[in-house]
């Protein structure tokens, strides 16, 4: 598609990514909140940032970062494709931040982590682009991805042009031995530039849910398997729990 001028499309990516564990003691607890604090501090998650702006073709500008106490982290990075220079430099991208939510505090040792990402881009480059990547980096047994455009650009004709790709669902970006692993949920309002897709996981293996030091015996693995189940499609589903 040739276009007037300047791409100004805004198009906005935002994921939500749930990694559960099963920790009914409070020594394995504190374990799983060490391994949260390592494997997720803001250093290390804006290093995956700052590879996602390699991805999509943009410029570092500014990286800003904070870790919390007892835990929790965030990252932002202001991110620009730098074309010229002096008055012929323009901005056309945007933005992408990462914050992450812990939920360490059920009663039923049931634990959750949450990391989200939003991804702002300008131009003709899609954020679709580095799903995989951060699939890739993340353990993840539910996501939530939205995807939005708005604003209008120009073709050659002058007409206003409010999507310049074609997407059918976004699991078009998502490599095929990646969504094997998940059952997903797709939401297409094309006519609306809005695309929503859910993804559960459907590959769960008990042993992975629980520390390697555990005591609990089959029986109460499987009785915490179906609750950590309940807990899952709760949150996939939108229900509220009791």
């Amino acid at each position: 598609m040739q276009l007037s001028g300047f791409n100004n499309l805004k198009k906005a990516l935002s994921f939500s990514f749930y990694d559960f564990v099963i920790a009914p003691s409070e020594s394995e607890k504190l374990s799983y909140i060490e391994y949260i604090n390592s494997r997720y501090s803001a250093k290390k998650i804006s290093l995956l940032l700052e590879k996602i702006v390699d991805i999509v073709e943009a410029e570092v500008l500014h990286v800003s970062m904070q870790d919390y106490e007892p835990y929790g982290a965030s990252s932002m990075i202001l991110l620009g494709d730098i074309k010229g220079s002096g008055v012929d430099m323009h901005l056309d991208k945007s933005h992408i931040t990462a914050h992450t939510y812990p939920d360490f505090e059920n009663e039923n040792g049931i634990l959750s982590f949450r990391v989200d990402i939003e991804l702002s881009t300008c131009g003709e480059i899609t954020p679709l682009s580095s799903l995989n990547a951060i699939f890739n980096f993340f353990d993840t047994d539910i996501v939530t991805i939205d995807y939005m455009v708005r604003g209008f650009t120009r073709n050659e004709k002058g007409e206003h042009i409010y999507m310049d790709h074609t997407l059918n669902s976004i699991k078009e970006y998502i490599n095929a031995d990646i969504l094997q692993s998940y059952k997903t949920k797709d939401l297409i309002l094309q006519n609306d530039n809005i695309w929503q897709l859910k993804l559960l996981r459907s590959d769960m293996k008990t042993d992975e849910y629980f520390s390697p030091d555990t005591r609990l015996s089959l029986e109460d693995k499987r009785d915490y398997m179906k609750q950590l189940n309940a807990e899952m499609l709760s949150i996939f589903n939108g229900w509220r729990t009791k």
